[in-house]
């Protein structure tokens, strides 16, 4: 069945440019370059590949956006030692089961993966109720070959919570007032020093958290 809608109102019935694939590179190890083949499938014959389908057509319903747009729970945000803030991605993955349900929304590849360096990326658009939200791209650092798989989860949920921004979910943590005022009263900047190299570090703790080995306050 054609999955292409006929009035190519939402995509092309032109098949989509595959991503280069070499299997004699796969063949010999290089699992970078295997990350995606097209011969398998994962894009073909799914207009989500390609299509904006429901793009903007009407706001989800009340209960929905109030769900999306609740104030996040101070409790729950986190502080990376560089100072940026987050929320961990599995609390996305809640709000969006609470608004939608289970099952109700997905993230959908619209590409391969790319690799530049140690930096693994790949776009992904969000589907919530059979209509197209969001589209981002995730990206993840690896060391070796040995950490793609764990790579990929990585790039997948950082898609996520970047297609999240769209649909207003934890938007107080790109706001600058509300992060330095959160900063202000829940977290402290200190010099640590680390317990093996002995170098000393100025970095970032929720004031209810205390320093973890290797870090130390000296």
């Amino acid at each position: 069945m054609d999955s292409s809608f006929s009035d190519n109102k939402y995509t092309s019935s032109k098949p989509a440019d595959k991503p280069a694939f070499d299997s004699d590179t796969a063949a010999n190890g290089d699992l970078a370059s295997a990350l995606f083949n097209p011969a398998e499938g994962y894009l073909q014959g799914s207009h989500w590949s390609t299509s904006f389908q429901g793009m903007a057509t009407e706001p989800f319903e009340s209960r929905i956006s109030d769900v999306l747009m609740a104030p996040i729970t101070e409790s729950e945000i986190e502080i990376k030692p560089d100072g940026l803030l987050y929320l961990p991605e599995i609390k996305y993955r809640r709000i969006l089961n609470r608004a939608f349900g289970p099952g109700g929304w997905g993230l959908v590849p619209r590409g391969a993966h790319s690799v530049s360096g140690r930096t693994l990326s790949r776009e992904y658009a969000l589907i919530c109720l059979g209509r197209f939200t969001s589209q981002a791209r995730g990206e993840q650092d690896y060391f070796d070959d040995g950490g793609l798989a764990t790579a990929t989860e990585g790039c997948k949920s950082n898609a996520l919570v970047r297609c999240c921004k769209d649909l207003g979910v934890a938007s107080e943590l790109w706001d600058p007032a509300f992060i330095s005022q959160f900063k202000a009263k829940y977290c402290a900047e200190e010099w640590v020093t680390h317990a093996v190299r002995g170098s000393k570090k100025r970095m970032w703790r929720l004031k209810t958290r205390q320093w973890e080995y290797p870090w130390a306050k000296k």
